[in-house]
Order: structure tokens, then C-alpha cells, then sequence
């Protein structure tokens, strides 16, 4: 495809000459500002793929990134690639775009950061077909670090995306994460992705996820819980894997502290839109705070640990404002 078609969207080529092809899955990636090394290689990993390229197609969307995505990473090797652009800032806005110019039945959630297994995609239709009950699915999300773990995140590397999937399982429970496939890599039929466009539409879901440096999120998972809300499940298979890097700028205190307040207050905002028990007894009071800091004391946490945890109850804190804001709302 000629690249002049690339840097203006959705192209005439792909309107006018792909509207009859019918595509067995979309990959999706949405971008902001991403590290260029690490999307050339999520790139070539998709190039590599052992699903013919004349089966899927790639939709790569420009949010809002200062420097133009279409000057920078060539798609022509794609029959059915397309640069598209979304100038309203915001990781769901840019999805949506995505949803809305697919035309598969399967859609493949993909990261600036993850660079899938070679079978990635074909593995994915397999369980498609093998799993007709399950509306979101994912897999192992293994980590390749840029420099050395640093000792001190001991069990908060989850806060990385780090999935180890030992056993392929699925639920149809909506309060039960345990087999809720995480954003990186998700897949999820278009029903469930129509499905969870008209909730955002309907109650604001937009606010959960990332936008632009932000760490809130729940987004994937308000997504994932959609196929529960139209009869299907969610489901993670040991099919499935990827690799995700991490840049060293992950690997500081700075970004725990801030992930650990966006998560807890993002958690419970997300709760109360899915209607979901809070779990929140309010602010800690001097006792408590007392024996939280006898705990740090006795137990040698070090202090980044307590940072973490601090930030964790702080998200809790703001978190619990805007559920009860949303509650309020909803309830006028």
C-alpha cells in the first residue's frame, strides 16, 4: 500500500479495495508518544506472526504523540495496515477509534511495550473456536527488564503487568479477577467490544482508564467484564504469551508510589460503577496509623515499601471521594 495512504488515516485504498475482505482478527495498537525501539520491535514481532498477513489486518492510532507515528514507522509491509489518528488524548479514545474501523469478529488489544509470541495470533482464533463461551481472554505477560529489578518490589512487581498463567481457566463471576485477562494482548469479541462502547457512553467508564502520563486505570478490566454482561466469560489461556519491556524509568520508586495511588483509587471508582461492594472502611485513625508504623518498625519494611503503601492508602482515600461522587450522581 502506498505510504501516502498510511498518514492520513483510514485510507481510500482500504475503504474502497478491502471493504469486501473479510478479516479473522484486528490488531489494535494505541500509542502516546511511544519509545521508538520498543514499538519497532513490537512491530516486528506482529511481521513475524505465523497467521498469513493477508488474514488480519493492523490498526496502528496516533494519540495526540508529538511527533507524527506515520513519519516514523513504516506499515507497507502490511496488505491491510493503516496508520489512523486520534487527537483527543486518552488510551480508550484512541481504542474506540480502533473498534469503530475494524471489520473483524475478533479484536487483539496490542501495546507500544508487548511484543507478542510469533503464534500469537493464531493461537488466539484457536481459542476463539475452542472457547465459544468466552467473550475476553489473555495469557502469560512475561517481563523483560531494561536494567535489574531492584530488590525492594519484592510482590508489588504485579504493578509491572506481570501474568504467570499456570492452568487455562475461565469464570463467568464479575467479582472474581482471577481469570480476568489484563489489557496487554487481551482479546475480545466484537459484540463485547460494542458492549463495552455503549457502557462508556452511558456511564462515564471513559475516567477509569490512562490518559496521556496518568496512571489510573481499571479500563481492561471494566472491558473484560463485558462479556459477562452479555453471557460469555472472561478466560485466560496458557496458550497465549508475550513480552513486555520495561524501561528502567519504571523501575523507580517514583513510579510505584504514583501507580499505587492511580490503582487503589481507580479500584474503588470502578467498583462503583460495576456495582460492586466497596471494601473500604475510611482514612486510617492515630491507632491505626500507629500500628502501621510499628508494622514498618518490627518487620524492617524498607522505606520505599512504605511509600508504596502510603501512596496506596492515599488512592484509597481519593478513591472513595469519587465513588461516592459518582453514587451521588447517579442517584439525583
Amino acid at each position: 500500500m502506498p505510504s501516502v495512504f498510511q498518514a492520513i488515516g483510514l485510507s481510500l485504498y482500504h475503504k474502497l479495495y478491502l471493504e469486501e475482505a473479510k478479516m479473522l482478527c484486528t490488531v489494535i495498537i494505541c500509542s502516546h508518544n511511544p519509545r521508538y525501539k520498543a514499538l519497532q520491535r513490537v512491530l516486528e514481532a506482529l511481521k513475524n506472526q505465523t497467521l498469513d498477513l493477508k488474514n488480519w489486518e493492523l490498526l496502528l492510532i496516533d494519540n495526540a504523540s508529538k511527533k507524527s507515528l506515520s513519519e516514523q514507522y513504516d506499515l507497507s509491509w502490511h496488505p491491510h495496515a493503516c496508520h489512523l489518528q486520534e487527537p483527543k488524548l486518552g488510551k480508550l479514545n484512541a481504542w474506540f477509534l480502533g473498534l469503530k474501523e475494524s471489520r473483524s469478529d475478533l479484536i487483539v488489544c496490542v501495546d507500544d511495550d508487548t511484543v507478542l509470541n510469533e503464534d500469537y495470533l493464531e493461537k488466539a482464533l484457536l481459542i476463539s473456536s475452542e472457547w465459544p463461551f468466552v467473550g475476553a481472554w489473555g495469557g502469560k505477560v512475561v517481563p523483560e527488564f531494561e536494567v535489574p529489578l531492584p530488590d525492594w518490589i519484592g510482590s508489588e512487581v504485579w504493578r509491572l503487568t506481570v501474568i504467570d498463567v499456570q492452568e487455562d481457566i475461565w469464570s463467568n463471576l464479575k467479582d472474581d479477577f482471577q481469570t480476568v485477562p489484563v489489557g496487554a494482548g487481551m482479546c475480545v469479541r466484537r459484540l463485547v467490544a460494542k458492549e463495552y462502547l455503549n457502557r462508556c457512553m452511558k456511564t462515564g467508564a471513559l475516567s477509569l482508564d490512562r490518559s496521556g502520563t496518568g496512571l489510573s486505570g481499571y479500563g481492561d478490566i471494566d472491558l473484560a467484564l463485558c462479556a459477562v454482561d452479555v453471557g460469555l466469560g472472561t478466560g485466560k489461556s496458557t496458550k497465549l504469551s508475550l513480552t513486555h519491556l520495561i524501561p528502567a524509568a519504571r523501575l523507580t520508586i517514583d513510579y510505584f508510589a504514583r501507580h499505587a495511588e492511580g490503582d487503589a483509587a481507580s479500584l474503588l471508582l470502578f467498583r462503583a460503577m460495576r456495582g460492586l461492594p466497596l471494601h473500604y472502611d475510611g482514612p486510617p485513625s492515630c491507632l491505626d496509623k500507629l500500628r502501621i508504623q510499628w508494622h514498618y518498625i518490627r518487620k524492617k519494611v524498607p522505606l520505599q515499601r512504605r511509600r508504596i503503601h502510603q501512596a496506596h492508602i492515599t488512592g484509597l482515600e481519593i478513591g472513595f471521594k469519587k465513588a461516592h461522587e459518582y453514587l451521588k450522581r447517579i442517584h439525583q
